[in-house]
């Protein structure tokens, strides 16, 4: 597989959110709004490709009895470089992620990357990998944000488009079920498309 391959394939055809399934609970806690899901985006994208460039780079040295616990200990490391650089520089995106930015730790995509893909490949394929599979996550908890705050609210990223209210329904969390489900749908019609 080239890089390009390796880079594109969780933009769409791999999806995390929107065809793998992976990592739900944060996608729909945290999208209330365009700019929470995109801020949670960049969080996991950091993360993502910082802790695939480390296990792939430590991998050699890492035993398999504690395989498992050291990958946790390096994603914790950068997930506690992004909690702490929110919480110093950008306050109120930290109040507003709160919970789920220290919970990337054991996000299944960061995790599940690590395991099958940074434990086995060389370390640019990695960093690509987590980037790759990274802005795909952000691409969707982006998208996914601007639905639901237009629908709920007639605003995208906090601007106004329409006067009036929308449907308070898609801020809370069945609107969020109903944006992903129909998002989901999209996303998989479009890789059968692309076969």
């Amino acid at each position: 597989m080239n890089q390009l391959q390796n880079f594109s394939k969780g933009l769409l055809k791999e999806n995390p959110i929107l065809v793998l399934v992976l990592g739900t609970c944060p996608t729909l806690a945290v999208t209330t709004s365009a700019i929470n899901g995109f801020s949670m985006g960049l969080a996991v994208t950091f993360v993502l490709a910082m802790s695939n460039m480390f296990i792939s780079l430590l991998k050699n040295f890492i035993s398999d009895d504690i395989r498992i616990p050291a990958f946790i200990v390096i994603i914790a490391t950068f997930v506690t470089i992004v909690d702490l650089t929110l919480q110093a520089y950008i306050p109120s995106l930290y109040e507003s992620l709160g919970l789920f930015i220290p919970l990337i730790v054991v996000n299944c995509i960061v995790l599940g990357r690590a395991e099958a893909f940074a434990s086995k490949n060389d370390v640019l394929s990695s960093i690509i990998d987590g980037l790759g599979m990274g802005i795909g996550y952000a691409i969707a908890l982006t998208v996914l944000g601007m639905l639901r705050e237009f629908l709920g609210t007639l605003s995208v990223f906090n601007y106004k488009i329409f006067s009036g209210d929308g449907a308070l329904m898609f801020i809370m969390a069945p609107g969020a079920f109903i944006c992903l489900g129909f998002l989901m749908a999209l996303a998989n019609m479009l890789v059968k498309k692309l076969k």
